[in-house]
């Protein structure tokens, strides 16, 4: 035996020819490698998962607890260089020689056609997959001490698989000290990473997922670390995860159940280290129509629930649902995972959701999902029913992303729906289980309700009894609303609740506090639930009546009015006292209460308020206390004792405190009252207090108020009484009627509008004090006095006055309350001093507390009204004539008396000041507002009309009273008197000759008024009254001179200047007077009328060169000086069109451009704008004003001026004329417009102009600059100049790459990765194969996509210069089996690997021909007539079985005529309604022997791994070819004629418990079919009707074919066995055991065959699979025995009602 470097020696000198003969394979190998290396780096592999992959398929000694351990170092332990090294350390056996050999090879896995037994590894690039991170990987295992490289081995020429023995760098020292320990696991890898897969290695080594190890079943712990010399350089997140496994088995199915501990040793918090999952493994056969090549040799799916225990391992990272073995990256958004050996993507991350053998395990997950469900539910004995709710988690109740899961997640809904899972309530310690349409749930609050009645002994025995099962409290919650909603669990009906409370004793069982749940329950739920149902009918709502018992009433019976009212008071004592004075209003109220005890839980009931709402709205129900009580009786008394009885009432309710003060106030407002005729009145407008004892009666006498609607009161209010067992004393109300019914009694009675009769004659001492009281009270309370009663006071002559010492009576409005000593001074110096005063000597000091009152009803009191009175008496005799030069001396004369004696002068003055009684020359006019003339009048005269005091009417002696004429309010001296002179002003007087004092006295009254002389400015502006130098004008046409900016006003020598001579330099001191006149003053406006006068000649074009040079020197002086334009006249200067332009026209001076030598170059293809400078127009004297005209806008520099070569630009027709100068000088200016813009944009207009002439030189001719790329270095990278449309540097020279970003501006491409469009688009004009290639070389670097189809071209050259340019759709990348050379173009012959792949994705080339293709080809040969060889035969179908989908099947099923027959060593082509496929084997052997050629369709013998039978024949179905057993007539001869047939006991022909048992086991356990159990047992009684015959012979049969050509074939052959539907009876040849066995087959088949058509005359489908299984149970006899334990092994079972069935057919057995 060799050792292990012999080995390797072996394998290199033998195998690749290194040392020793040539291997004559090596060519295949070089393909192979080839292949691999195709393979290996087109796929998306998780190299760490392959890893993981292989180690679970490893083998283990026994006793070996299997690990996986990765290490991660920064050690260079290879000596390769490489940056960090992946160590991966397994247990396992180790490689043996056949595991090195496979691993030299390509193909040749040693786990192939293993996967029964328990292999997971998929056939593809395995351990291969290690070359993704490293060149050079490494495997110490058993003595081998290999390394791999990627690289090709320079003896032989392969890499990959070309083993090197390695002695040192690593040694086994350098891997125990990186692994830790003196000894190593079996087998190491030792893996130099790449230098860009350092990241993603330890990316995939810290995420990790904590649950890979759920479903393995071999590795039991896996770690990851980092071993670094510093362990601050370690990145990688450690982890260590270990599996244990707790099995129990189930015995009852085909499945078992167990616990996996989970846990996973990281840096995280530890709470998040452990998980435990229920594991379900169930196995279910493969169905035909679901396997696949990759799967052949498995016969079962192996499904794999896991239900985790708690919060699932996750690392921070998302849970994987899906499973195969490994974790994938599908997350399903299920609760549970679920693992099968699904067909998986190459990178491991999702499985082919359209793969057949996934859709036929993802149609065995829901009937999986259901069995672990109900196991977890229902097996669980002694599980109390609360932790069971736990479980329903479990349910996929949201919605996946992936469609075929939301189907595996609707039919695990369905399933469920039909399932007895729902746990439901029972007083029973026995649990019980409905489907979910057969329960309902409660509301939340009616649970809380009814679990406190039955901890309060409240029976509920009932609850499941009103025709719906009550799910369990535990579960109906609403953590549990979408569970249940999933389930289709609905709410009970709403009539279940008020049969439920009415069977059951909730309301008078169960505690107050209880009943009133129930009652909010009822409550909150009223209008959504309860108020149209049968809760209206029951005994609810508890009550006590009037005779004290307790009694039920129905919600209907408290609503509809029946003498029934419900009274509900929120407090206990206020219910009583209303129980007691109910019966004194027993007339008037008929009230039931609620009971005292329910009374006094609703008080401290958290949610009362709601509660009493509903009672009061919905029950109708009086919410009443003490105060609504009185409310109710209030509006029910009527009668004149019941209204006496109300009030005492109320005052013993107050004294009590049941009622408020204000309570009470608000109810005897509306109280009635009974009046002193004996009479209830309930409107009125006041209450008197009853006549007897009043002081109203004392000083009225009669009753005014009776017209205004008062009530007076009846005695029956002075009396006492006795009510409800308390007392009210004599008289004891009055004080109540006062305070809150508003009894009154003057001074306190609000006073009647009417005159009061005893007013008007002298009142006694005691009723004027009386009456004073009166006022003064009404006068407190803020009441307004009625006129009419006030009149009469103030007017009647009831006060006693002295008058000169006299005593008489007098109104109140004509007396006074003086001291005597003021009255005598006035009386002294006044002509009339009769002032009467109000008598004290008779009322003492008694009106002098009254004031107020007195001076209400009149009475003056002060000094001031006495002077008023007397200027009034003075000023009355003015009116009846006109005062005398002496009565105005008289006056002046008193004024003097009482300055002198220095009493108050204002209120006389005031009296006599507006009276016009003062003679001036303007009339009688009152003394305020005169003038006494002076000499500063003077100029006032002039211009207005002032009223002077007449002085030749009163002489000079008026002149020695101007103190007391100034008091009169008479004006002494000018005083800056300014509103009077301009209040007068003459408007009609000559102001054209106004002196300079009168003119400047106008400004003071300007400046001084201010405001207030708007009238005087509106007179003056509408006068000519400003001399100017044009002569007098209008304030408005008037500027007043300004030697700083005068020069404005003579450009056009039109405005007018104020005359110097006319009032000198003082009318600068009144500048602002003069501007409000309208006077120019200030620049600002002269600027604006320059800027009117300024508009008018540019609208008339009447600008001269005089007038332009004018301007521009005034803008020359004007320059740093304050004065500027404002910015509208500059608006007007730099927008209007004022400017002529050298085309003639007038433009704006933004418009113009001030021609200079640098506009030379870029003349010749732009037209410009310049100013004419022509003698005719401007003249060259412009020139000296360049900086003015650019002030007012005008370019007059070349680099403000690109916007007019935007607008401007021309190209000649002849693009070959524009120089490169011009271009250049184009490219400066566009380098301005960005500057002065947008770096960006630039104008659209500009853009059109320049992309729509071909103006741009490239080397091939001149074009548009968005149809031109610039060279440069980057570019030279991919392609040469002359490769694409280039700039012509030559032409324009270097200097054009300054203009980078202006060319790109103008659109020019310069980035090398935009330039795809452009180069593809010059790509025809090519024929140069090296250019071409060039060219897609580039264009593949940066993914071009061409944007329509004609971009889409091939070259296919045919030497270096010649070829031609094809279409894609005539191209293919690959044809490997060489089938196409005629038809395609196929690209791989002339391009290498990556324009191939450019090609595929770029110009939608086809990798392979298509099914279209193939069809194409096939009809070919059909129209050929000619056989096909076997090799393309076999090509083609095996593309068709690789590429099958729905669409393959219709495309050939439209277009195949001719479908393959065997015809030796070729392949002849038979229309497909000829050929059949061989199902029937005896049919076959018949038909074979009787028809030549053959009609059976083609498949290759053997059997290909490729192209397998079973995958090729389905083809055949689907395409329309028929199966031999449905295509045959078949015509059974009949056996009765000359036959004897014997009866015989069903059993003697094997119809008995056995076969009954297996079929219906096999109608049970199939979803597909459906067959409900009451459907089974009926196809089950036809077996036992029948009637069994037995002859000695068989039955003979002929089978007819008919063909196409109208020619049939017949054959004949004899059955065994038949079976009369019609007549129920079953004909059966005799059978001989001592025949043999073929005799015992061919009778078991004959036997299954019927039966299971029999059985099955309505489902096809299933016959095949049932009739094996009678067939084998035929062959067994049907022994019970062997029967169920061949059903196990296909999964079958029967239900309890099957056994019922079987018990009751066969009785005996």
């Amino acid at each position: 035996m060799l050792t292990p470097i012999e080995h390797i020696e072996e394998i290199r000198k033998t195998k690749f020819s290194i040392g020793g003969q040539e291997n004559p394979l090596t060519e295949d190998l070089h393909q192979a490698v080839k292949n691999l290396s195709a393979e290996l780096y087109a796929k998306d592999v998780h190299f760490l998962m392959e890893l993981i992959q292989n180690a679970e398929d490893n083998e283990y000694s026994e006793g070996v607890k299997p690990s996986l351990e990765f290490i991660i170092t920064s050690r260079d332990i290879t000596g390769s260089g490489a940056s960090d090294t992946l160590l991966v350390f397994n247990n396992e056996k180790g490689f043996s020689t056949k595991n090195i050999e496979s691993i030299c090879s390509v193909g040749r896995s040693t786990k192939k056609g293993n996967r029964k037994r328990g292999y997971i590894g998929e056939k593809g690039i395995g351990f291969k997959s290690v070359f993704l991170i490293s060149s050079q990987p490494y495997i110490f295992s058993n003595g081998y001490q290999i390394r791999f490289n990627e690289e090709p081995c320079p003896h032989c020429g392969l890499g990959y698989i070309v083993p090197e023995w390695v002695d040192e760098s690593p040694t086994l020292s350098d891997l125990k000290q990186v692994y830790g320990s003196n000894s190593l696991p079996t087998t190491t890898l030792i893996l130099p990473l790449k230098p860009d897969k350092v990241k993603p290695v330890k990316q995939q080594l810290s995420s990790i997922h904590p649950e890979v190890l759920l479903f393995l079943s071999k590795i039991k712990s896996l770690s990851v670390r980092e071993n670094n010399e510093d362990p601050k350089l370690n990145t990688v997140k450690a982890i260590s995860i270990l599996s244990e496994t707790n099995f129990v088995m189930r015995k009852n199915i085909d499945a078992e159940s167990y616990i996996v501990h989970l846990s996973a040793d990281d840096d995280k918090d530890a709470s998040d280290r452990e998980c435990s999952y229920h594991m379900w493994r169930q196995r279910f056969p493969v169905r035909d129509e679901n396997r696949v090549e990759r799967r052949m040799e498995v016969d079962e799916w192996v499904i794999t629930l896991a239900f985790p225990i708690g919060r699932r391992l996750n690392r921070g990272m998302s849970s994987p649902s899906i499973y195969a073995f490994l974790p994938t990256e599908m997350f399903a958004n299920f609760p549970f995972i679920i693992q099968a050996d699904f067909v998986l993507a190459s990178s491991r991350e999702t499985i082919l959701l359209d793969n057949n053998w996934n859709r036929g395990i993802l149609d065995c997950v829901p009937s999986a999902f259901l069995n672990a469900f109900v196991s977890l539910v229902k097996m669980q004995e002694d599980a109390p029913i609360s932790t069971l709710a736990s479980m329903f988690c479990f349910l996929p109740i949201q919605t996946s992303s992936f469609e075929k899961l939301n189907s595996v997640r609707k039919s695990i809904q369905e399933k469920l729906m039909e399932e007895n899972i729902i746990p439901c309530e029972s007083y029973m310690e026995q649990k019980f289980f409905c489907k979910p349409r057969e329960v309902g749930r409660l509301l939340p609050d009616f649970w809380s309700i009814l679990i406190k009645a039955r901890k309060q002994g409240v029976s509920l025995h009932n609850l499941s009894s009103h025709d719906t099962y009550i799910i369990s409290s535990s579960f109906d919650r609403q953590d549990y609303d979408e569970i249940l909603s999933f389930l289709g669990v609905k709410a009970v009906n709403y009539e279940w609740y008020p049969k439920c409370i009415r069977s059951s004793n909730l309301v008078m069982g169960a505690s107050d506090d209880v009943y009133l749940e129930l009652l909010l329950f009822i409550t909150e739920n009223w209008s959504s639930i309860f108020q149209y149902t049968n809760i209206n009918d029951i005994p609810l709502v508890k009550c006590i009546g009037p005779d004290g018992n307790l009694c039920l009433f129905t919600i209907t019976e408290l609503t509809q009015w029946n003498g029934v009212r419900l009274c509900v008071s929120g407090f206990l004592n206020h219910a009583s006292w209303m129980i007691a004075w109910s019966k004194q209003f027993i007339v008037a109220a008929h009230l039931y209460f609620l009971p005292k005890s329910t009374l006094k839980s609703l008080c401290s009931f958290s949610k009362k308020d709601k509660l009493m709402y509903w009672l009061t709205n919905q029950v109708k129900a009086s919410v009443f206390n003490v105060y609504e009580y009185a409310d109710l009786l209030n509006k029910s008394v009527n009668d004149r004792k019941l209204v006496i009885a109300y009030i005492h009432f109320l005052y013993h309710s107050l004294s009590r405190n049941y009622l408020s003060k204000e309570q009470v106030d608000g109810l005897c407002a509306f109280m009635p009252l009974v009046d002193n005729y004996g009479r209830v009145a309930i409107t009125k407008s006041g209450v008197l207090v009853p006549a007897r004892g009043s002081n109203w009666v004392g000083l009225i006498g009669s009753n005014p108020w009776r017209q205004e609607g008062f009530l007076e009161l009846g005695e029956d209010y002075l009396l006492s009484g006795f009510f409800a067992g308390v007392k009210t004393p004599e008289k004891g109300l009055l004080k109540f009627l006062e305070t809150h019914v508003g009894a009154s009694d003057i001074p306190y009675v609000s006073p009647p509008n009417a005159a009061i009769p005893t007013i008007s004659a002298p009142l006694t001492k005691k009723n004027a004090v009386l009456l004073l009281q009166w006022i003064h009270n009404l006068k407190c309370k803020g009441i307004r006095i009625p006129e009419k009663f006030l009149t009469s006071i103030k007017e009647g002559s009831w006060l006693r006055v002295s008058i000169s010492g006299c005593s008489c009576y007098r109104p109140p409005s004509q007396s006074f309350l003086l001291t005597s000593s003021l009255g005598t001074l006035l009386q002294s110096g006044s002509v009339l001093v009769d002032i009467p005063l109000i008598d004290e000597n008779f009322y003492g000091e008694t009106m002098n507390e009254f004031k107020e009152e007195l001076k209400t009803m009149g009475v003056m009191f002060e000094y001031k009204e006495a002077c008023e009175f007397i200027g009034k008496r003075l000023m009355s005799l003015a009116d009846s004539s006109n005062l005398t030069r002496n009565n105005v001396f008289s006056i002046l004369n008193f004024i003097k008396f009482l300055r002198e004696n220095y009493l108050p002068l204002d209120s006389f003055i005031q009296s006599i000041s507006g009276g016009r009684w003062l003679r001036t020359l303007r009339g009688d006019r009152s003394p305020d507002g005169s003038v006494l003339f002076d000499d500063e009048w003077k100029a006032a005269s002039q211009v207005s009309d002032i009223p002077f005091i007449d002085q030749e009417f009163y002489g000079g002696e008026i002149l020695c009273f101007k103190t007391e004429l100034k008091l009169l309010g008479v004006i002494i001296g000018f005083n800056k008197n300014y509103q009077l002179v301009v209040n007068c002003f003459n408007s009609s007087a000559n102001l054209s000759s106004l002196t300079e004092e009168a003119f400047t006295l106008i400004l003071r009254c300007i400046r001084s008024l201010g405001n207030s002389s708007g009238e005087l400015i509106r007179c003056l502006k509408e006068k000519k009254c400003i001399k100017t130098n044009r002569g007098y004008k209008f304030p408005r046409e008037t500027f007043l001179y300004s030697p700083e900016w005068s020069c404005l006003l003579h450009v056009f020598n039109s405005l007018s200047q104020i005359d110097e001579n006319f009032s000198g330099t003082s009318l600068l001191l009144y500048k602002n007077e003069l501007k409000q006149l309208g006077i120019v003053v200030a620049f600002e406006e002269a600027a604006k009328v320059f800027a009117r006068e300024f508009e008018q000649h540019v609208l008339s074009l009447s600008i001269r060169k005089e007038n332009l040079l004018l301007f521009l020197e005034c803008c020359r002086k004007l320059k740093g000086t304050p004065y500027k334009f404002p910015s509208g006249l500059k608006q007007t200067i730099r927008e209007k069109k004022w400017l002529r332009s050298c085309f003639g026209d007038y433009r704006s001076p933004k418009e113009c451009i001030l021609f200079g030598p640098d506009w030379e170059l870029i003349s010749p293809i732009t037209l410009l704008p310049f100013i004419d400078e022509s003698e005719s127009c401007y003249g060259k004297n412009i020139y000296d004003y360049k900086n003015e005209l650019k002030g007012v806008g005008v370019v007059t520099e070349f680099h403000e001026g690109a916007k007019f070569v935007a607008s401007g630009i021309r190209f000649p027709s002849n693009p070959s004329t524009v120089t490169s100068e011009s271009v250049l000088c184009l490219l400066e200016c566009t380098r301005n417009m960005q500057q002065q813009g947008k770096k960006d944009s630039l104008p659209d207009a500009f853009l059109k102009r320049v992309h729509s002439h071909e103006w741009l030189k490239r080397y091939a001719g001149y074009r548009t600059p968005d149809n031109c790329c610039l060279f440069d270095s980057k570019w030279g990278s991919f392609l040469n100049q002359k490769d694409g449309p280039f700039i012509d540097e030559g032409f324009y020279g270097s200097g054009i790459s300054s203009y980078r970003e202006e060319l790109h501006a103008l659109g020019v491409t310069l980035n090398v990765e935009n330039g795809c469009r452009l180069i593809a688009g010059y790509l025809s004009s090519h024929s140069n194969f090296a250019t071409i290639v060039r060219i897609y070389r580039y264009l593949s670097e940066f993914k071009w996509e061409p944007d329509c189809d004609s971009a889409k071209v091939i070259w296919i050259p045919n030497g270096k210069e010649d070829g031609e340019w094809v279409s894609p759709k005539e191209c293919v990348i690959h044809d490997k089996d060489g089938l196409f050379g005629a038809k395609l173009n196929v690209l791989e012959k002339y391009y290498d690997l990556r324009l191939l792949s450019f090609f595929s994705s770029a110009l939608d080339v086809k990798s392979h021909p298509s099914i279209g293709d193939y069809c194409q080809l096939w009809k070919e040969w059909e129209n050929s007539g000619r056989k096909i060889t076997l090799a393309n035969c076999c090509a083609f179908w095996a593309y068709i079985a690789e590429h099958w989908s729905s669409k393959a099947e219709k495309t050939l099923a439209e277009s195949l005529v001719k479908v393959p027959v065997d015809a030796g060593s070729e392949i002849s082509l038979l229309r497909k309604c000829d050929v059949f496929i061989a199902d029937d084997l005896q049919l076959k052997d018949l038909f074979e022997k009787s028809s030549s050629p053959s009609i059976f369709v083609w498949y290759p013998q053997p059997n290909l791994s490729y192209l397998p039978r079973r995958k090729l024949l389905e083809i055949y179905r689907k395409i329309g070819v028929r199966n031999i057993s449905e295509s045959v007539q078949k015509q059974e001869i009949s056996l009765l004629v000359g036959m004897q047939l014997k009866p015989v006991n069903p059993k003697e022909v094997l119809i008995g418990r056995g076969l009954f048992k297996l079929i219906l086991g096999f109608l049970a356990a199939k979803p597909s079919l459906k067959v409900e159990a009451e459907r089974r047992h009926e196809s089950m009684e036809k077996l036992l009707r029948l009637s069994i015959y037995e002859a000695a012979a068989p039955v003979e049969i002929s089978y007819s074919l008919p063909l196409s050509s109208g020619d049939t074939v017949i054959v004949k052959a004899c059955r065994m066995v038949r079976w009369e539907k019609e007549s129920s009876k079953l004909f059966t040849q005799k059978l001989e055991r001592t025949g043999g066995h073929k005799k015992l087959i061919e009778y078991a088949t004959y036997f299954a065959e019927v039966i299971s058509k029999g059985v099955l005359w309505e489902d096809e489908d299933h016959m095949f699979e049932l009739c094996e299984l009678i067939k084998l149970g035929c062959l067994l006899d049907f022994n019970e025995e062997a029967i169920g334990f061949l059903m196990k092994t296909k999964n079958l079972q029967i239900f309890k009602e099957d056994e019922e069935f079987l018990a009751s057919a066969f009785p005996l057995d």
